[in-house]
């Protein structure tokens, strides 16, 4: 399985056409569908056709950014003809029209086999519910591959696709990306169109992408974007190390193989030539600017569903908690933003980049927040991911890449952090460090690419 990049190259020049790109990814669908579940709806029918249409066009002599290359999607964003619910149980309408993104999707060529799943409505960093099932990490099934975003993150890793669409409303996109060896690009806020929606989750959701190396990454977010991001090598940077995250309340630790990860990944760049120097951000209480925008955000998404009596009781836990940090609570965490902008920008008046583990530990075996109460879920969430949530608060980019295996063989990432409007400067740094590290060449075993049409 080539990456997006490739497979572009191919398709343009004929070496392979989109049909039988599309073949193969399908293929690997039903494939993994028991050993992965990557993906709650799949286009088969659909995506040949698109395959076909891509197909003639690039025999007419047309040429698009992803012409005829199949990529997926996150099931929260909306797909003509499939439902959209957003990891829940029920009977959901088919939607009747594209959501932005996948229309840029469409519009640049790329063909879209499905919809990937997701926990309900985005809430947990592990892709598990009834209404889908569990969806399992291709570097070991009896762990997680994260989430929200898990579905995406399964599809990339596996190679079942080159490049999917993800969702970043606490990490969603970098937390799965760092517990399957993927890059994932959260971009700035308002970067990616969320339409139909004017924001998810009071402006903490963006959509991002995932894949496994930074070109591929910059080609999908410029797709998705509409602007196109070079990857270029970067200047000498200063670049800050933190270890420590923002206080949430629950008691933090940075479990020894995560630490290393991150460690090792601080000595690459400095023998890249970068400054790297231990400094802290001043965090501030970006926790209770983070908390009512989130249940809010869940309170809001909650009232859409066909059946309310079939979501997770912990779903309906964080509806009440909307509710009662409603209204002037939540008006007061928005209005927190601009300050804690100023307090955490001040970071990068004296450093260009902020450097931090993406989670404090290796991927979770499945089922680790099977019947816990609401309390004991944001406990354990908080304790594995507490590193990622304050750049949604801020709306600023960061970019998770690879910082290599554990003992064992589990991937772990580490985060690269910028101001706004760094997405640029972010996948150059990153770009530089995989030229050093080559981590697209690593796959987990029973999923190294066979010939470059699957």
């Amino acid at each position: 399985m080539t990456g997006l990049v490739e497979q572009v190259r191919l398709v343009a020049e004929g070496a392979v056409s989109s049909r039988e790109l599309t073949e193969a990814a399908l293929r690997r669908i039903e494939g993994t569908r028991d050993a992965l579940n990557a993906f709650r709806w799949v286009r088969a029918e659909e995506a040949l056709r698109e395959a076909d249409a891509a197909d003639r066009l690039r025999a007419a002599g047309e040429r698009r950014a992803l012409l005829g290359v199949p990529v997926a999607v996150k099931d929260d964003m909306d797909v003509a003809g499939l439902p959209t619910a957003f990891g829940c149980r029920g009977e959901f309408p088919a939607k009747e029209a594209d959501g932005a993104v996948v229309r840029r999707l469409r519009a640049a060529g790329a063909v879209i086999v499905g919809k990937t799943n997701t926990p309900e409505l985005g809430q947990w960093p592990m892709t598990e519910g009834p209404g889908f099932g569990v969806t399992r990490n291709p570097w070991d099934p009896g762990r997680t591959p994260g989430g929200s975003s898990g579905g995406s993150a399964a599809a990339v890793a596996a190679g079942i696709v080159a490049g999917a669409l993800g969702s970043d409303g606490a990490g969603s996109v970098r937390i799965p990306a760092a517990w399957t060896h993927l890059v994932g690009v959260k971009p700035q806020r308002g970067r990616v169109p969320t339409w139909p929606e004017r924001e998810v989750f009071n402006g903490l959701t963006c959509h991002g992408v995932l894949a496994r190396s930074v070109a591929d990454a910059a080609l999908l977010l410029g797709v998705a974007a509409a602007e196109p991001f070079g990857v270029r090598e970067p200047r000498r940077l200063r670049i800050a190390l933190s270890l420590r995250p923002a206080y949430a309340a629950v008691r933090h630790r940075l479990e020894p193989a995560a630490r290393a990860a991150v460690e090792r990944t601080a000595a690459c760049l400095a023998e890249l030539g970068h400054e790297v120097v231990a400094e802290e951000p001043r965090y501030g209480l970006v926790g209770p600017a983070f908390v009512p925008r989130a249940m809010g955000g869940v309170r809001e998404l909650a009232r859409r569903v066909p059946d309310p009596g079939l979501l997770d009781p912990r779903t309906r836990q964080n509806v009440r908690g909307g509710t009662l940090l409603g209204g002037p609570v939540l008006r007061l965490a928005r209005a927190a933003e601009r300050p804690l902008r100023a307090r955490l920008g001040e970071l990068f008046g004296r450093y260009d980049v902020l450097l931090t583990p993406t989670t404090a530990a290796p991927p979770l075996p499945v089922g680790a927040l099977d019947g816990l109460s609401a309390r004991e879920t944001d406990s354990a969430m908080i304790t594995a991911c507490p590193y990622t949530w304050p750049w949604n608060v801020l709306g600023w980019p960061a970019v998770n890449v690879p910082a290599g295996l554990t003992a064992g063989g589990l991937p772990l990432g580490a985060q690269l952090l910028g101001p706004a409007g760094s997405e640029a400067l972010l996948l150059s740094l990153a770009g530089q460090l995989e030229a050093e590290e080559r981590w697209f060449e690593r796959w987990p075993t029973g999923h190294e690419p066979a010939l470059s049409a699957g």
